[in-house]
């Protein structure tokens, strides 16, 4: 092999090599996150949230409380990868959606953790917000932030005082 087959190999092979080393951390790390938001979400299950406006009648609860969560998830170096490759051929960045999927639902988790160091068991007119975070001029997306926020309260039984 002369010097420039191995230039040519060694120009090839280690940005392919960084790729595939990114893509199996990566997948990793989110499936990882994935089986935290899970049992999280589990260990919340008592928590309800819903994104009603007003309160039933007949539902007794105590003062309100505003609670929130926010979540900022960051872009491996595969997902920038695949994501500037759809940008060329344009369509659906399936890459991006479950990074979003992460902030969300880490979001809703914090604010149902907010609500229960309150003392609230029930969140109620819940609104989900997100925003890319950008770096740099080359208007890449580096993070997403999720955040998730609504009023809690304590449901008490039905002779106790309306709010």
């Amino acid at each position: 092999m002369d010097s420039a087959s191995i230039q040519l190999a060694l120009n090839i092979g280690i940005p392919a090599l960084l790729i595939c080393f990114a893509y199996i951390i990566g997948s990793w790390v989110e499936r990882r996150h994935f089986r935290r938001i899970i049992r999280k979400e589990d260990e919340l299950r008592d928590i309800l949230a819903f994104a009603i406006r007003r309160v039933p009648r007949d539902m007794a609860l105590s003062e309100p409380m505003l609670v929130c969560g926010n979540a900022v998830i960051s872009v491996d170096y595969f997902k920038k990868f695949a994501a500037s490759l759809r940008g060329i051929i344009g369509g659906r960045v399936g890459t991006y959606e479950s990074l979003y999927e992460r902030a969300r639902r880490e979001a809703v988790i914090r604010m149902k953790e907010d609500a229960r160091r309150q003392g609230g068991n029930i969140v109620l007119n819940v609104k989900l917000d997100s925003t890319r975070i950008h770096a740099g001029g080359r208007n890449a997306t580096v993070s997403v932030e999720a955040s998730a926020y609504g009023t809690s309260y304590r449901q008490g039984s039905a002779g106790a005082e309306i709010h």
